[in-house]
């Protein structure tokens, strides 16, 4: 038996945990540069604002209708996500945090009234962080997901779906008729896993609600779509496929890509950019114990101004050993800049990539005549880790940039490729100096 417990528009209710003023307005938070809408509370989706608006469509809103708009606070979402997974964890055994506001839970042999359970768990959450979370419980993975998109539906959309699934849903709990009713009425676009394409043909083929798709015969998932379609009708079916991750797997990949908040000619700025991105890279891969073989650099100018010239490369720097160390992933990834660039363009957008990862623990020996070759020994690397590790260290306790390769240049709020960031709110839990105030 699991559980899905998911913050409700997550971004947007954190924003409102410390302004109470913002409860019932319609408001959205946008993506980075203040481009499109990517939180929007019920009363901004009322107004028929989609996911990925952009914001210059909606801008009008706000005269007309009193939109409130918000750049986004990445550090205070992560924080608040943070005392929110670690309340959730109490409702079962077993955890896996799927996404910065969602976790299933392992309810299996829990005692008691695993509803109500839900219910304390779900408004211990609320009193404590501030966040409003629906959670959904079910045989599978499959079918907590749904029961969590039954939940958020009911709450918000009264009369789609009974009021006594509002808030919590155990599909479990229910009778063989009202899991009927229910699955009827839930478009087969709502099941985990089955994306616009694929719910687009399986319409054409006559499923068009969960029920339809429940009932679907294994054999014809399997080879007209594929092995993970046949997998989640069964689990529609009550066979669990899909176990919980107690350890979030090592990424294969690490990227840092960033829009610029202006467009960028110099090289020298675009050598900043790409300085910290190829840092912040480089400590995201020390934090799950890899190093990277390869390093990919691109830039390319925005394709939505059609009047300036276009342009867009990338390169792959190969590294003779595999390293976590900054200074080489930056050393490479700005001779990969070196390599691609070309004056004359107006450069929107850059990033840094390190791939061909492999634990830390692994380690590469060359024959010893290649030894006096190589700039980055293994007896050099070695002694780099320390090095590294207070740098992580310093960056963590005093913020983000306290202490930066050389060639990254002044701080990023100062730098004419930072992103906008103009309707961005303190961080309130994560900076003394954002602490709020009480007054008498």
């Amino acid at each position: 038996m699991y559980a899905l417990v998911d913050g409700n528009n997550f971004y947007v209710s954190c924003e409102r945990v410390f302004r109470p003023s913002l409860q019932n307005a319609p408001l959205v938070v946008l993506s980075n540069n203040d481009g499109c809408a990517i939180s929007r509370s019920n009363e901004a989706k009322a107004l028929g604002i989609a996911m990925g608006a952009p914001w210059f469509k909606i801008k009008e809103l706000e005269e007309t209708h009193g939109l409130v708009s918000l750049s986004a606070n990445f550090a205070l979402y992560g924080d608040l996500s943070d005392r929110m997974m670690s309340l959730v964890a109490g409702l079962g055994h077993r955890q896996e945090i799927y996404s910065i506001d969602e976790s299933f839970v392992d309810v299996s042999g829990i005692r008691g009234d695993i509803t109500q359970r839900a219910f304390k768990i779900r408004a211990r959450v609320l009193q404590w962080v501030g966040i409003p979370c629906c959670v959904g419980i079910g045989a599978t993975k499959t079918l907590a997901k749904l029961a969590n998109h039954i939940a958020k539906t009911a709450e918000r959309k009264p009369g789609v779906y009974p009021d006594c699934y509002a808030q919590v849903c155990h599909l479990s709990a229910c009778t063989v008729e009202e899991k009927r009713v229910l699955l009827q009425a839930t478009n087969v676009s709502a099941v985990w896993g089955v994306g616009r394409r694929i719910s687009a043909q399986l319409r054409a083929g006559g499923i068009d609600t969960v029920l339809d798709l429940m009932h679907m015969d294994l054999t014809l998932a399997r080879t007209r779509w594929s092995v993970v379609l046949e997998r989640t009708v069964r689990e529609l079916q009550g066979t669990p496929c899909i176990d919980l991750e107690d350890v979030t797997p090592n990424k294969k990949e690490i990227a840092c890509t960033r829009s610029f908040g202006e467009p960028i000619v110099a090289l020298s700025h675009l050598q900043q950019a790409v300085t910290e991105f190829a840092s912040l890279t480089a400590e995201k891969m020390r934090r799950q114990h890899s190093c990277a073989l390869q390093v990919l650099c691109f830039i390319r100018t925005s394709p939505f101004r059609v009047k300036d010239a276009q342009y867009s490369r990338s390169v792959v720097i190969p590294l003779m050993r595999a390293t976590d160390d900054t200074r080489a992933i930056v050393q490479a990834a700005l001779a990969g800049l070196s390599h691609i660039y070309q004056a004359g363009f107006k450069y929107a957008k850059a990033g840094v990539m390190l791939l061909d990862l492999q634990p830390a623990h692994w380690h590469q020996h060359e024959l010893q005549w290649m030894d006096s070759m190589l700039i980055d020994s293994s007896t050099d690397a070695i002694k780099k880790q320390p090095l590294m590790l207070a740098m992580d260290q310093l960056n963590r306790r005093y913020g983000r940039g306290t202490l930066q390769i050389a060639s990254a240049g002044e701080q990023a709020a100062t730098k004419p490729w930072a992103m906008k960031q103009g309707r961005r709110t303190p961080d309130y839990t994560t900076s003394w100096d954002a602490l709020p105030l009480a007054r008498a």
